[in-house]
């Protein structure tokens, strides 16, 4: 949703809100004290650190790995020695576990 800029004429005071399109066009008509300044809106996204996981996450997602080794997440995630995969991959091929 983005972020409009905007001036109370009386006051001079300028403020931004997070509308969407529809909801700034009421609100402009609801106060006629106050005006859009122009300029390009910038768009709020997500907060925080997205894509990024902490240890701590990382190391939940291998715990869950390791108690369901034949899921994709464990496929994914890994934590597995040589052996273990190249035992999987055995398995695979003579079609005992899919």
């Amino acid at each position: 949703m983005p972020m409009y800029d905007f001036e109370d004429i009386e006051t001079g005071v300028r403020f931004s809100l997070q509308l969407s399109i529809a909801k700034r066009e009421e609100y402009l008509k609801e106060n006629l004290n106050i005006k859009q300044i122009l300029g390009s809106p910038s768009l709020v996204r997500g907060h925080g650190l997205q894509g990024k996981n902490d240890e701590g996450w990382k190391e939940n997602l291998a715990r869950i790995a390791e108690a369901h080794p034949g899921t994709a997440l464990a496929e994914k995630v890994g934590g597995r020695s040589s052996k273990e995969i190249k035992t999987r991959e055995i398995l695979k091929k003579h079609k005992i576990i899919e």
